[in-house]
């Protein structure tokens, strides 16, 4: 089996700086990072949060070292489905910024977000429950609303679920269309590249 490293980082002092728009000082704390599981010997690198990708632009300025990209693997497996519209769900910042969306718009797909009020209640049900484990009914049925909507409105075939915490609350089992999970997505690739 593969050795695994893990580099631990302050998330939220990631986030402030992401959302103060202060990309360059958080990409120099992430390739520093970066740079220790390299010369410590990792031949596969990659972010276990969807909105750090965010920061991934700034960082290959700045180190010639590959991540594996969890966009990219979410969307093989939206193409490899022969998906055209779909929806994504994350923290707020992965449903305004580009940084999910960039490669499915390469291979033709459309991505849909939810409207301002639903990107707003997900954000906040991710920071204020799911990230502390808390479940309540009512978050999985207002998801399940806000996905529900997106089909009707938008046809969405699939909804990407981008970011660690909403598998704790949707899955194939209530949403009202396929989920790609952005996790377990990633995780399938990564350990087959270990294996391989």
């Amino acid at each position: 089996l593969p050795e695994i490293s893990i580099e631990s980082v302050d998330m939220y002092n990631i986030l402030n700086q992401i959302g103060n728009r202060n990309c360059e000082e958080a990409s120099d704390y992430m390739v520093e990072r970066i740079k220790y599981l390299k010369n410590g010997g990792a031949e596969i690198i990659s972010f276990t949060s969807v909105t750090m990708h965010i920061l991934l632009d700034h960082i290959y300025k700045k180190t010639d070292i590959e991540l594996e990209s969890i966009p990219k693997a979410v969307c093989e497996k939206a193409v490899s489905k022969g998906i055209k519209k779909v929806g994504l769900l994350g923290t707020g910042f992965t449903m305004k910024e580009n940084h999910m969306k960039k490669d499915f718009i390469k291979e033709g797909i459309e991505v849909f977000v939810p409207d301002e009020k639903g990107q707003e209640l997900i954000d906040n049900k991710i920071f204020e429950e799911l990230v502390h484990g808390t479940i309540n009914k009512s978050t999985v049925e207002e998801f399940v609303n806000i996905i529900e909507e997106m089909k009707n409105k938008y046809g969405i075939e699939a909804i990407i679920l981008g970011c660690t915490e909403i598998p704790l609350i949707i899955n194939d089992d209530n949403s009202p269309v396929p989920v790609l999970n952005a996790t377990e997505i990633h995780i399938n690739k990564l350990i087959k590249m270990a294996m391989d």
